[in-house]
């Protein structure tokens, strides 16, 4: 996969669509998703314990922080939290599909609050002190998906939030909307306002 076959108007050459910037979006962030994939998951192994579920999903979690919140120690930590909660509620969890709706949703609150307490604006840090597969696979993106991450870390943290759980989470409007804790509508909306703001940015670059 090589970025320039659906980024071509990152580098100015040509202007960019709505619909050419989603698609880039969406590359990027399930490219990403691919590369950060469990090592030796078995599809059809359930996952029964917490250390199964730390073991095969802590990864993508991990990016997941990363991507809403630019920092990978930050993130490591806001992982590591939403894990010790999971433990607490371990008994009241139905399934995996129960316990990794937990999980995800505590790590987008877990990234409100870090976000919420920052007291400056920073600009887009690479996650260099992340675990080695998570920096490996941010190294192996095209030029192309990186201006795709770059350009995500700039706008306002909804609309992030909104883009990366679709495209990177792999979730629904409704499971979207159930995790940030606001309404189907807005979900569409940021993600409408979050790829115009792309969209300029992308053109500038």
């Amino acid at each position: 996969m090589t970025g320039p076959q659906y980024v071509s108007g990152v580098d100015g050459d040509e202007p960019l669509d709505r619909m050419t910037v989603q698609q880039s979006v969406e590359a990027t962030l399930r490219h990403l998703r691919v590369l950060d994939a469990p090592e030796n998951a078995s599809a059809e192994a359930p996952l029964l314990t917490l250390e199964d579920l730390y073991r095969q999903h802590r990864t993508r979690l991990v990016r997941l922080a990363i991507l809403l919140v630019d920092e990978a120690a930050t993130a490591e930590d806001v992982v590591q939290e939403a894990f010790t909660g999971l433990h607490r509620h371990w008994s009241g969890l139905r399934d995996e599909a129960a316990a990794l709706g937990y999980l995800r949703t505590a790590v987008v609150n877990g990234s409100r609050s870090v976000l919420r307490r920052r007291k400056t604006a920073r600009g887009y840090v690479p996650p260099h002190q992340a675990n080695a597969r998570s920096a490996e696979s941010l190294a192996m993106l095209t030029t192309e998906h990186q201006a795709v991450v770059v350009a995500l870390g700039r706008l306002p943290p909804r609309q992030r939030e909104v883009l990366v759980l679709r495209y990177y989470g792999g979730m629904s409007e409704a499971e979207i909307a159930a995790a940030t804790g606001v309404s189907r509508g807005t979900v569409k909306s940021s993600a409408s306002r979050a790829l115009d703001a792309l969209q300029r940015m992308l053109e500038g670059s």
